[in-house]
This record gives structure tokens, C-alpha cells and sequence, in this order.
């Protein structure tokens, strides 16, 4: 008796787009951070040869460079273009979803700060920043000013948040985070330390949305305030 083998034919493979690679790069950095994004990683991620990245990014740096770009390119300009709300809370909205879509990527956080944000959705928040700015009354040259000061504020903010998940990469709950150090600061002892242990439970909501609000706000009183009349003129 002959039997007739049934042969399962696979359909075609998917090409490999950027946007694959991009996605891979990301899920790698948020398991490992920086070291575990290289070339052969995201290669082994999306189960290509390392010369099938390269056909699409020429080195490790570029993949970086379009990641940041590619996180950028997610925020959302909309919850900032009425522009009958007050400058304020314009920034402050754009602030928060930053901080929201960036925390939900630890390990991106530092190719943030770590190299320069030129592409275009780099460019273009900038621009919204600068506009909203100006918008507020700023000559353009201290708009420039106080949009890197704003960038400065909300980087830094978030990546102390995310270097204290250390190894993890997995943020607990803001409010159990708040107690654990609360307990911690809870030791200090007052005879020595006696404002620091009467501030513990400020001090223990250093790392929370709370403060991150707080700190936006002082910052954008000060940007928002007369001018300082010892402040350099200008840059020309």
C-alpha cells in the first residue's frame, strides 16, 4: 500500500521592515539596557543574519539614533495645540505625557541624554516647546533658552526615576516605592539630621509624579517671571 505524504507548505516569509528592528531594538533594551541592544542581539530578536540590519541601519549608533527618534515621534502634539489653554498647562501636559511614554521604556531613557537630539521629531518637540514659549510672551533667543531648560528638567527627572529600578526594569507601584523609602527615611536620626528626619516623608516622594508636577511648576514659574536684570544679554 502506498501512502501519499501530506506536505505543509509554509507561506512566504515577511520581509524584515525598520520598523521591526526598532521594535526588537526597544524590547532589548528594556530587558538588558543599552549593552544588550547591539547589532547581533537585535539580529538574533528578529531571527535575521547581522548583515540584514545593516542593510537598514550602518552601525549600532544609528539604531540608537532612530529609536530615540522613533520614541519622539510618539508624543502626542495634540494635547497642546488649544491654544486657549494657559502656556503653563500646555507644557505641563506635554510634560506629562513624555514622562509617561519615556518610563515606559527605562532602558531607552539614557540614549536620550547620552547624545545629541537632532532628527526631526527631536526638532519638531522642540519647535512646539519654542512655540508655546514665545507664545507666552518670551523673546525667541530665551524661548531657546528656556525650552532646553525645560528638556533639561524633564530628562533628568526621569532618568533618576528609572535608575532607581536598578537591574529590574520593572517599576512596583509609585505609592508601595513612596513607602519602602518612607520606612528607609523613617531611621534618620533627628538628633543629628533634625530637618532631613522632620522632611522624611517629603523627602521619601522625591521620585513621584507629585514632585515631578511640583518641580515642573517652580520651573516654569521662574521661566515665566521678570527677567533678572544681572542675567548675559542675548546670545548673537
Amino acid at each position: 500500500m502506498t501512502t501519499t505524504a501530506k506536505i505543509s507548505r509554509r507561506g512566504p516569509r515577511r520581509a524584515l521592515t525598520g520598523d521591526d528592528i526598532l521594535e526588537a531594538a526597544l524590547s532589548l533594551l528594556d530587558e538588558g539596557g543599552p549593552a544588550a541592544a547591539s547589532i547581533r542581539g537585535i539580529a538574533a530578536k528578529v531571527g535575521v543574519a547581522p548583515n540584514a540590519v545593516y542593510t537598514y541601519f550602518p552601525d549600532k549608533a544609528a539604531v540608537v539614533q532612530a529609536v530615540v527618534e522613533h520614541l519622539l515621534g510618539q508624543v502626542n502634539h495634540a494635547i497642546v495645540a488649544d491654544e486657549n489653554l494657559p502656556w503653563t498647562q500646555r507644557i505641563e501636559h506635554l510634560a506629562l505625557d513624555l514622562r509617561e511614554r519615556l518610563s515606559a521604556h527605562p532602558g531607552a531613557v539614557s540614549l536620550m541624554i547620552g547624545g545629541p537630539m537632532d532628527g526631526p521629531n527631536a526638532l519638531a518637540l522642540n519647535e512646539r516647546l519654542m512655540e508655546i514659549l514665545v507664545d507666552s510672551g518670551l523673546h525667541p533667543s530665551d524661548a531657546a533658552r528656556a525650552s532646553y531648560l525645560l528638556i533639561v528638567y524633564v530628562f533628568g527627572s526621569i532618568a533618576l526615576e528609572v535608575a532607581e529600578l536598578g537591574e529590574t526594569r520593572q517599576a512596583r507601584p509609585e505609592a508601595e516605592r513612596i513607602a519602602e523609602r518612607r520606612a528607609g527615611f523613617s531611621a534618620i536620626p533627628a538628633g543629628t539630621y533634625p530637618l532631613s528626619a522632620a522632611a522624611a516623608s517629603t523627602m521619601a516622594a522625591y521620585v513621584s509624579t507629585e514632585q515631578y508636577v511640583w518641580g515642573l511648576h517652580r520651573v516654569l514659574a521662574g521661566i515665566g517671571g521678570p527677567p533678572n536684570p544681572t542675567e548675559l544679554p542675548p546670545h548673537r
